[in-house]
């Protein structure tokens, strides 16, 4: 467990971090890491080490043990059979002390223990949503359809055969936990480890319900109407309060945080509520200016191009951008023009340049030192002239 990074580094938080800090650094790393979103090679085992350190640092009773243990605190066998492994110089978290080591042997640590049968929330799931270019602009309904733990209809979750309930564990009577002699370098002490007729519930359940076999939950299909706002981006998320997992002991459902991923438009850019877009012309419409259709996001416009336009010249469609996702309006579409010179040309064609050529005394313009558009045009014919 040496080459394990520290949980707290792992989620870029202090350690003294408060539980909401913890679980917003999560979200944010288990987003930017996950497999259906960041295709990096390396991405998988990124959001399971993050994955790990939420898992360990969001239970207040893993994270005193990882406090004080380090990483030795997430090994399954930690605390099972007598001694200290390693010593205690050889414990990841180090020596924390004399008064620490009997709080935890000697049940001091057993005030923070949590009680089985508090409700607790359900787990949060993502769902990463596919939306085309367009939608993501203009927003839609859309029904979507994912598995997740529900509340088991015929026992209303308490996992006991109708007409049955759970009763009070009998080893631990409710705790949870039970008190077990160890030999320790100080001698045989008292520790306290996970019940394990319960499995730490504090409860036994005689007859099982045939529906879910005990657990009180059962995984099914579940669909939920999602409304994308207009304005939306690559990698937006959205929160649904109560669309998670199902809880225990009657604690409330977990969230669905919702993910967009879009898909990028044959035309058209996108930066924020700003959208840009290329427009190619010809020679002659650069120079003589001329009045065409664009297309936008809302549809065609016309849009006129002023005489003596330069290639690279970038106009604006005020309002003709996406929308403001926290705001009112729509941002602008900018459009880029991009001069395309024909590769081929005909005999007459290019008499005509020659003669164009002439008439605007290309060659006076050209050793001024001037590199206007229409000394560019000349060079790009020059050879297919002679």
């Amino acid at each position: 467990m040496a080459d394990k990074r520290d949980f707290y580094d792992v989620l870029g938080v202090s350690r003294d971090a408060s539980q909401d800090e913890i679980k917003k650094a999560y979200r944010k790393l288990s987003k930017k890491y996950h497999p259906d979103i960041n295709k990096e090679a390396n991405a998988d085992e990124k959001f399971k080490e993050v994955s790990e350190a939420y898992e360990t640092l969001s239970d207040d009773q893993k994270r005193a043990a990882y406090d004080q243990y380090g990483h030795a605190s997430t090994d399954p066998n930690f605390g099972a059979g007598g001694g200290f492994g390693g010593g205690f110089g050889g414990q990841a978290g180090g020596f924390g002390g004399f008064e620490d080591i009997f709080d935890q042997f000697f049940g001091g640590g057993g005030g923070r223990r949590r009680n089985p049968n508090a409700p607790r929330k359900g787990e949060d799931l993502q769902y990463v949503m596919d939306l085309e270019f367009e939608e993501a602009i203009f927003g839609k309904e859309s029904t979507i359809r994912y598995n997740r733990e529900e509340v088991c209809e015929t026992c209303t979750g308490t996992g006991a055969k109708p007409g049955t309930s759970p009763q009070s564990c009998s080893q631990c009577r409710g705790a949870g936990a039970v008190n077990v002699e160890r030999n320790t370098p100080f001698g045989r002490v008292m520790t306290q480890q996970t019940c394990p007729t319960c499995s730490g519930t504090g409860k036994e359940i005689k007859e099982k319900c045939t529906t879910c076999h005990g657990a009180g939950h059962n995984k099914k299909q579940h669909s939920v109407k999602v409304t994308v706002p207009a304005g939306v981006e690559d990698g937006n998320q959205m929160r649904l309060q109560n669309q998670g997992d199902a809880g225990l002991n009657g604690g409330p459902y977990g969230d669905l945080f919702v993910i967009f991923r879009v898909k990028p438009s044959e035309l058209f850019e996108r930066s924020g509520a700003e959208i840009y877009y290329e427009l190619p012309i010809n020679v002659v419409q650069a120079t003589l200016g001329d009045e065409l259709e664009v297309p936008t996001v809302h549809g065609k416009v016309k849009f006129k191009i002023p005489a003596g336009t330069q290639p690279g010249t970038t106009f604006r469609l005020r309002g003709k951008g996406a929308p403001h996702l926290r705001g009112s309006g729509n941002g602008d579409q900018h459009i880029r023009v991009k001069v395309v010179v024909p590769k081929k040309i005909s005999e007459e064609q290019a008499e005509h340049l020659r003669q164009f050529a002439k008439a605007s005394n290309f060659e006076e313009v050209t050793e001024q030192g001037d590199s206007s558009f229409f000394s560019k045009v000349k060079d790009a014919f020059k050879d297919k002239s002679k």
